[in-house]
């Protein structure tokens, strides 16, 4: 099982492992983090079967599915979560998706992180497209996604069952030969 190493200026990007549950509780079980995620907030428990089933994803072959913790470079602490999700029927399109603590909005850490999955995704991995799906509410990840050079493709009505309802979703991407790494 080869596993993840991916750093840049302020942060890095890593397998999960058990040890990292607190540290991803604190992102997954946080009310505001999880306000714009399909879910409700996580117990304990859920993290933890989550991080097992991520680990067990790594040793998939081929792996099609990266959880990755989110540090921040500087202290080493698990600050977030990050997932890249290979497409089984098309191998050169991945989904991502992330998460940070709320401690870290606001700083440009969201545009960091879609950066570092951009370059992983396209340097380590070889994909030719990567995209993700937001709440068409969460302007932080908007931007972090614009700015870090994605394209907004559109909007896919009521695409997610959420604890509220059905929630719309807003599509952005880049491809290979449009993604140059800043």
């Amino acid at each position: 099982m080869r596993r993840v190493v991916c750093n840049g200026l302020r942060l890095g990007l890593r397998d999960v492992t058990e040890a990292d549950v607190p540290a991803l509780h604190a992102v997954y079980g946080d009310p505001a983090a999880t306000q714009h995620m399909p879910f409700a907030p996580r117990s304990p428990r859920e993290v933890a079967d989550l991080v097992g089933q991520a680990m067990e994803a790594a040793r998939a072959e081929p792996r099609l599915l990266y959880v990755l913790a989110v540090v921040d470079a500087e202290h080493r602490d698990v600050i977030g979560v990050a997932r890249l999700r290979v497409e089984p029927e098309h191998p050169h399109s991945a989904e991502i998706g992330f998460g940070l603590h709320p401690h870290q909005w606001g700083r440009g850490i969201g545009t960091d992180l879609v950066r570092l999955l951009l370059s992983f995704g396209f340097k380590q991995l070889g994909l030719h497209r990567i995209w993700g799906a937001r709440s068409p509410d969460n302007l932080p990840a908007q931007l972090a996604m614009l700015t870090a050079g994605m394209v907004e493709e559109g909007r896919i009505r009521h695409h997610l069952r959420t604890p509220a309802g059905w929630r719309d979703s807003v599509v952005h991407s880049v491809l290979e030969d449009e993604w140059t790494e800043r």
